[in-house]
């Protein structure tokens, strides 16, 4: 759809945003018991900033792929990152409930508005491998979940909670660095793409309908994913009377699983297509995630990192199944997926917590066994076609 080289520097720069961005959305977390002691929180207060982090950062990202695609934003990228930045390194000033949600709003907003114009973007200097190229980028924000935690741990409990401003500096960072390269990362305009999107658009209805199946998808990994990073730690402790340090290293081992499936699955989804890709994934995962429940040891750690691995890597290709079926909304097609879809899939993870309150944690995690197959059945459904390929579905 785009004529423009694979361009890796450009894409190693935007990833390095991404990992930065996605830092402080993955350290909120970590941080809340602080917040929750310095200012004497109920649970319910620590809940809702949760919660108001959610859904400022993820659920609303489409309105700011809306905002790029009516006119590009390129200065969203350093300034979504350092907002991101700003609001959560401040955290530990407020002596308020009432002044911490402004803080987490704030970054809740630069995180949202970075994804969209970032992956919208990135799309631009894929080439013709787009999901190996679109991988180069989402992987950044893989690392920064990762990352973000155990750096706000290593600030706050080296130096103080404090000392948390101190992780304002990669976002500065960032920042001068992007400025320093801007005009590298201006998309180039061959003309005739505007045709040839519209061309290769398809019918509008079926565009919508297919990618609302796909969104339907995403809901499903996310549901899974996000359900599995929370049980797991119960499962392990309480069901199989395990050490909590195992708990967690089981939990970054799905997360590993997962960086690495998002960078080796993205050059056989550009060799096998990219539906083929997305439900032999979903696939797999219905086949894995049973085995979860009968495996012990090193080989229950085995089956997680490689279901992270097979489950996590279709996240760039989802992005770009759904920059394809609307190339004129790149920024709300990767709002769509990036954002609302993925935390719509975190929301549901309530759910699981009622069946854990009502049936205990194995009933809930057993419950997310139906979820990969119904990602299947969506993903076998639905109608998608690449460039040369007649539709399918």
């Amino acid at each position: 759809m785009s004529s423009n080289k694979f361009n890796v520097k450009v894409l190693l720069l935007l990833s390095s945003g991404h990992l930065v961005t996605d830092l402080y959305q993955g350290a909120l977390p970590v941080v809340l018991p602080f917040l929750k002691a310095k200012l004497m929180l109920s649970y319910t207060a620590t809940g809702t900033i949760l919660l108001v982090g959610t859904l400022t950062s993820s659920i609303i990202q489409p309105l700011f792929g809306y905002i790029s695609d009516r006119k590009e934003k390129p200065v969203l990228l350093p300034l979504g990152c350092l907002c991101a930045g700003l609001g959560f390194s401040m955290l530990a000033l407020p002596t308020s409930f009432a002044l911490v949600l402004p803080l987490v709003v704030l970054s809740g907003l630069g995180i949202a508005s970075y994804h969209p114009e970032g992956f919208r973007t990135a799309h631009f200097f894929t080439g013709e491998k787009k999901v190996t190229g679109m991988s180069i980028f989402s992987v950044g924000g893989n690392l920064g979940f990762a990352i973000g935690p155990l750096l706000a741990l290593f600030v706050v409990r080296s130096y103080g909670f404090e000392s948390l401003p101190v992780l304002l500096t990669p976002a500065v960072i960032f920042v001068a660095t992007i400025l320093l390269f801007w005009r590298a990362i201006a998309i180039p305009r061959p003309e005739g793409r505007a045709a040839d999107a519209a061309k290769q658009a398809g019918p509008a209805k079926a565009q919508w309908i297919s990618l609302f199946v796909l969104v339907g998808i995403v809901v499903m990994r996310s549901w899974i994913q996000v359900g599995l990073l929370t049980y797991i730690p119960f499962h392990y402790i309480d069901v199989l009377k395990g050490d909590i340090l195992q708990a967690g290293t089981l939990v970054t081992t799905f997360l590993t699983g997962g960086a690495i499936g998002t960078l080796a699955g993205a050059p056989l989804a550009d060799r096998w297509g990219h539906k083929r890709y997305l439900v032999f994934s979903m696939l797999l995962s219905s086949l894995l995630l049973p085995l979860f429940f009968v495996t012990k040891g090193l080989l229950l750690f085995a089956v997680l990192g490689l279901l992270g691995m097979i489950l996590i890597s279709t996240f760039s290709v989802t992005i770009v199944m759904a920059q394809h079926l609307i190339p004129q909304g790149l920024g709300i097609a990767s709002g769509l997926m990036a954002g609302f879809a993925i935390g719509t899939g975190g929301i549901c993870v309530t759910l699981l917590g009622v069946v854990a309150d009502h049936f205990g944690v194995a009933a809930a995690l057993q419950s997310i066994m139906a979820l990969p197959v119904a990602g299947l059945l969506l993903a076998l459904g639905l109608r998608y076609r690449q460039e040369g390929e007649k539709v399918r579905g």
